[in-house]
């Protein structure tokens, strides 16, 4: 800001103080207010609203009567400096959303550890005990839905059959067991679903699996959440249909 110079009339000693403050972060009323140069202009401006309207009304009550002082200036200074407050107490209230939108995404990561999620899959790992279950995404309604589960020939080692299903997800669970009625080896098979469009014809629709959530990334920016999934890897959690 601009501050008086000689006056006849002799100062308080606290606008003096006032004044040696402006005078050493002078450039803080000609900063330009954009966002590359926020922040350096808060640290500088260390003279609120009150300290600067002291000065004012000091230098208009010191002020040669013959030569009135501009106050549409000082208003001028007074307004930018304002506005460098208002954006700086603005960042922080950012900052402090930020924070605690990351705090309480931690804490939803934690509570998916153990839980089970619905993800897209063409393959399924089989152990050497208990069944598979996942889910067909049906984009119309149909008649007859199958799913169809091979082994790594290539070969067609059992078929489970749904039925008529309306659109959307429809579950289904493989027992673990073989066309005759066996016990399938424990390893990783492939999954494919069909089911019989208007005229009968079989059409291919996406198969899912459910599988267990072993821990979580909270990635930076706009990545969100990763999922590391059992038996299927990383997957980020916007493509995940389903939590259990």
């Amino acid at each position: 800001m601009q501050v008086i110079g000689k006056s006849s009339q002799t100062l308080p000693q606290s606008v003096l103080d006032l004044i040696n403050k402006a005078t050493q972060n002078d450039n803080v009323a000609g900063t330009s207010i954009d966002g590359s140069s926020t922040t350096s202009a808060t640290k500088a401006a260390t003279l609120d609203q009150n300290e600067f309207l002291t000065l004012m009304l000091a230098q208009l009550k010191a002020q040669d009567p013959t030569k009135p002082v501009d106050s549409t200036a000082f208003l001028g200074q007074l307004a930018q400096i304002s506005q460098v407050q208002s954006l700086a107490q603005l960042n922080d209230s950012f900052a402090t959303l930020s924070s605690s939108i990351s705090s309480n995404q931690a804490l939803q990561a934690s509570s998916l550890l153990g839980r089970t999620a619905l993800v897209q899959s063409g393959s399924v790992t089989l152990g050497s005990s208990g069944s598979v279950t996942g889910a067909v995404d049906l984009p119309a309604s149909s008649g007859k839905v199958v799913v169809n589960i091979t082994d790594a020939s290539g070969t067609l080692v059992q078929q489970v059959s749904l039925g008529s299903q309306s659109k959307g997800l429809t579950d289904f669970t493989w027992d673990g067991t073989l066309a005759s009625g066996a016990r399938a080896p424990a390893g990783t098979y492939s999954l494919s679903a069909q089911y019989a469009g208007s005229d009968g014809k079989a059409i291919s629709a996406d198969t899912l699996i459910n599988t267990t959530v072993q821990s979580v990334t909270m990635g930076s920016g706009n990545s969100g959440l990763t999922l590391n999934l059992s038996g299927v890897g990383s997957v980020a959690f916007g493509n995940v249909r389903r939590i259990s």
